[in-house]
């Protein structure tokens, strides 16, 4: 999410090709309203949650400061990845032991197909394409790792496996590619039109989506959760705060306990039917495995689509979206730097040990987070997982693991951890070779 939301969300492709209209007449004004459930943040996290509440028959109202799919629900690239982007499976099994970590492990390798499967049943139009995604091998090092997570995976029933160098070239137009891992779940899709997609689930349930209400405040009393906001404010039994790395109002309580990533993305103008089916013959979207993480995808007119991080925020639109395109042309071995369409800036959230997270501000009073860049698939899954919370499930007997809010010390220095592993990153990739 970025502070300056209504603007921001405006430069991205994905406001010019949603299909999904944005949403209708605003909900009734919301002072003194009463209701068994508050959603504050109306990104994919929220809106799953408040499905889901509604589905089961919940009073549930969502509170978004802006407009659904104003925040990072609607800025992000559009990948759907049902894994983590840094813990292996190992680790996770051998932190929290087999049942818990399996649990976990098994939750996020389904949402994948959770987001397709509600996408196609809920007649969601966003360009969905499961294609597969494919994790590329930048060496054989590299390789040997994804050997052993895709072994991981599919040792839990998972569709992963191994592509050796042949293969995933004919996949793939990286440069660097020594294998890849393909997991035959994953694929892409319209970010905003999913999240406009899930406002109208939600609403079609019975859950009330009220935008532009930036809530500033929850503090608890008579027994419920008082919600202040500009223009009033309401109770409720419980409290869900799904806002992701926002920093205003009440958000700040769950974003002072990450990381926040400010991402780039930017898109080219559509490229020859010929010269996409090169670089992706099965449209799979792709990453590699450097520190310094190379990722591209197709949009439905054969844009190509990039992101990165700026290690100097001031002027970083114009020169990250020039140093992205001219990223693509290398990696790709296009024949020219592609014309740039469309540049935009969303922050994720990274968590210390890159896993997600339920945070317990009070009883009745949680917040969700840790997507690390995996929001699309994860969110399919934790907003189920809250859900399940906000009616009443021991917090002990979900497979996300949760606790009391823990800040991060030196809050401001943290914010710029990112720079210094952004050049780090960078001077590791110099000593790479030009092709593998």
């Amino acid at each position: 999410m970025t502070e300056s939301r209504e603007a921001e969300h405006r430069r991205t492709l994905w406001w010019r090709t949603a299909a999904v209209p944005a949403a209708g007449p605003a909900a009734p004004p919301v002072d003194g309203l009463a209701v068994d459930v508050a959603v504050i943040g109306g990104g994919f996290l929220g809106l799953t949650a408040a499905w889901h509440l509604a589905r089961r028959g919940r009073d549930v109202s969502v509170l978004e400061a802006g407009e659904v799919g104003s925040g990072a629900s609607g800025v992000n690239a559009g990948f759907v990845v049902p894994n983590f982007a840094k813990a292996d499976p190992a680790a996770v099994v051998k932190r929290f032991g087999t049942r818990r970590g399996e649990a976990l492990l098994r939750m996020v390798g389904a949402g994948a197909s959770r987001v397709f499967e509600t996408v196609r049943q809920g007649g969601i139009a966003c360009d969905a394409e499961q294609t597969g995604w494919l994790h590329i091998a930048h060496s054989r090092d590299a390789l040997e790792v994804l050997r052993a997570r895709a072994s991981a995976w599919a040792a839990l029933g998972r569709p992963v496996r191994i592509l050796e160098r042949e293969e995933a070239r004919a996949l793939s137009g990286a440069r660097l590619c020594a294998g890849a891992l393909l997991d035959e779940s994953g694929g892409m899709l319209n970010p905003l039109g999913l999240a406009r997609g899930l406002a109208r689930l939600a609403a079609d349930a019975g859950a009330a989506i009220h935008e532009g209400v930036a809530v500033e405040a929850v503090e608890p009393e008579g027994g419920v959760w008082r919600l202040r906001h500009a223009g009033g404010s309401i109770s409720a039994r419980r409290v869900l705060l799904c806002t992701n790395a926002f920093r205003t109002g009440v958000a700040e309580r769950l974003a002072g306990t990450v990381v926040p990533l400010q991402v780039y993305q930017a898109a080219t103008a559509p490229l020859p039917e010929a010269e996409a089916r090169r670089l992706a013959p099965g449209r799979h979207p792709a990453a590699d495995t450097r520190a310094n993480l190379f990722t591209y995808r197709l949009d439905a007119q054969n844009r190509l689509i990039s992101g990165g991080m700026s290690m100097l925020p001031v002027g970083a639109h114009g020169r990250m979206g020039r140093m992205i395109v001219s990223r693509l042309a290398e990696e790709l071995r296009l024949s020219s730097v592609p014309p740039l369409e469309r540049v935009w800036t969303g922050r994720a959230a990274m968590t210390t040990d890159f896993l997600p997270r339920i945070t317990e501000f009070g009883p009745g009073f949680l917040g969700g987070i840790g997507c690390n860049g995996r929001g699309i698939a994860l969110t399919a899954m934790l907003g189920e997982v809250l859900a399940d919370a906000a009616c009443g499930a021991p917090l002990a007997s979900l497979p996300v693991p949760s606790g009391p809010p823990r800040r991060l010390p030196l809050a401001p220095l943290a914010r710029l951890a990112p720079s210094f592993a952004i050049a780090q990153a960078r001077w590791q990739d110099r000593t790479l070779g030009r092709e593998i």
